[in-house]
């Protein structure tokens, strides 16, 4: 949620002056240091830690990305003695974790705990891959446990790491390689599918298709653990959370950001988990449906893909912000899904600029965070408030209505949607939701800019 899911997060041939942040997009207001010596740009270090977190990703948010498939196959097969809006709490469950952990996580690495953290999340995420794999039809607290609970928090512990790692390599190119990073995710929740899909509806079935899924994820979060490297000194104290809150929470345009992100997450669940079904539910065939969520991902890749090298044009806020008020418009489209081309139509369009905004998140964090010690804990704040947006949020709960019982995320989305497949309701829901976000990115901008004239006018005063 992504999922796989956190002072104001994926080509080769790009020149090195397109990978140069643009000048008129930075933030005065903020210490410089794109000249500073240490970084190091490139090595075998920096590129195999990049891979490793790429494979992070692949494992863990894409996964989670995929999770589609599961909806559908719950609902239609494994658990019809539960509502759509209850097995959608299964994937809501584990986008929460893999955000909020961060929370978690992003302070350890801070501290120097980035290996033990990386190596306990990824034997978790196997074990309880493995568990999945023993649940029986209808137990569905047996999948809530090990697929929501269990691997949401396995992924929690190396998401937000796997990320903010690459800013210990990079500077002036960080926004193109945290781009390659959450390539990663783009590209697990296209294999991810297919590979499920014909496992859980083909021979092996659910037990034997999760252990093969399983095992091939245990042997690629291997070889991750044994690619990816910190580099900056140990920190001589312990990150305080109460000095960053506070910090944080006096930077207008990082709330904002903040806000805005946690809003598009929900719009970006809801088509990540319910397209494959809605376009079942409208009588497309049982073999498109099934690579629906292929077409979304595929342009979810391209977007990733070409996010870091727009953003060295364009700059990685204004980047985000349109790519998050053109994919909350086609969220609105979903009303007129009917046929094959509507589907394919919607799902690539849509992932492509969902994809370039999801790309942008770990960037924009390291954007507005003047600190870089204070990345790991500021990307973990950010990615907790995502998670509880994906998971709950802002509810309101009619007492004489339940149907039209709401609040953030898939799980109420769900129950908007309702037993009889009611698709506008939500539709209209998750778009309403996911252009306020935009919004506030908006006005993230607008902050950003009162910053930026503020600070050439105090510099001019100061030269007087």
């Amino acid at each position: 949620m992504s999922t796989p899911l956190p002072s104001d997060e994926t080509a080769k041939q790009a020149s090195e002056s397109a990978l140069q942040p643009v000048k008129s997009t930075e933030n005065p207001g903020h210490p410089d240091h794109s000249d500073t010596p240490d970084f190091p740009e490139g090595g075998v270090t920096a590129w195999s830690t990049v891979l490793g977190a790429f494979l992070i990703q692949f494992c863990g948010a894409g996964y989670t990305s995929s999770y589609g498939v599961y909806e559908d196959f719950y609902t239609q097969t494994y658990l019809t003695n539960s509502t759509p809006s209850a097995i959608a709490w299964i994937g809501s469950v584990n986008a929460f974790l893999i955000f909020s952990v961060g929370l978690v996580s992003g302070r350890m690495l801070d501290r120097g705990a980035f290996y033990h953290v990386m190596k306990i999340g990824c034997l978790l995420q196997c074990f309880f891959l493995f568990m999945l794999s023993l649940a029986k039809p209808n137990g569905y607290y047996q999948i809530f446990l090990s697929q929501g609970i269990g691997s949401g928090f396995a992924i929690g512990l190396t998401n937000v790491p796997s990320i903010a790692v690459v800013s210990h390599h990079f500077q002036r190119r960080r926004a193109f390689t945290m781009g390659l990073v959450v390539v990663g995710a783009s590209m697990g929740s296209i294999l991810h599918p297919i590979m499920l899909n014909n496992l859980i509806n083909g021979r092996l079935g659910f037990a034997n298709g999760v252990r093969a899924s399983a095992g091939m994820i245990s042997g690629l979060l291997l070889m991750a653990y044994l690619l990816m490297r910190t580099r900056l000194p140990l920190q001589p104290q312990a990150v305080s959370y109460t000095r960053v809150l506070q910090n944080s929470l006096r930077d207008r345009a990082y709330v904002c950001a903040c806000l805005g992100m946690a809003a598009f997450e929900v719009g970006f669940f809801f088509v990540a988990f319910y397209l494959q079904l809605d376009s079942r539910m409208h009588g497309l065939s049982k073999g498109f449906s099934f690579y629906s969520l292929t077409i979304f991902n595929a342009g979810s890749f391209i977007g990733r893909l070409t996010a870091g090298i727009i953003s060295a044009y364009l700059g990685v806020p204004n980047t985000i912000t349109g790519c998050s008020f053109i994919s909350s418009a086609i969220i609105f489209s979903m009303i007129g899904l009917r046929s094959v081309a509507s589907v394919a139509l919607i799902g690539i369009s849509y992932g492509y600029f969902a994809g370039g905004c999801i790309a942008m998140i770990g960037p924009l964090i390291s954007y507005l965070t003047p600190e870089i010690s204070d990345i790991g804990v500021r990307m973990g704040i950010s990615f907790t408030i995502s998670g509880i947006a994906s998971l709950v949020g802002m509810c309101a709960i009619s007492f004489f209505q339940p149907s039209l019982t709401f609040s953030l995320g898939a799980p109420i989305c769900g129950a908007v949607l309702t037993s009889h497949y009611i698709w506008w309701k939500p539709v209209v829901f998750a778009g309403s939701i996911a252009t306020g976000g935009s919004m506030m990115l908006v006005f993230m901008q607008f902050i950003l800019r009162i910053r930026q004239k503020t600070a050439i006018f105090c510099s001019k005063e100061a030269s007087v």
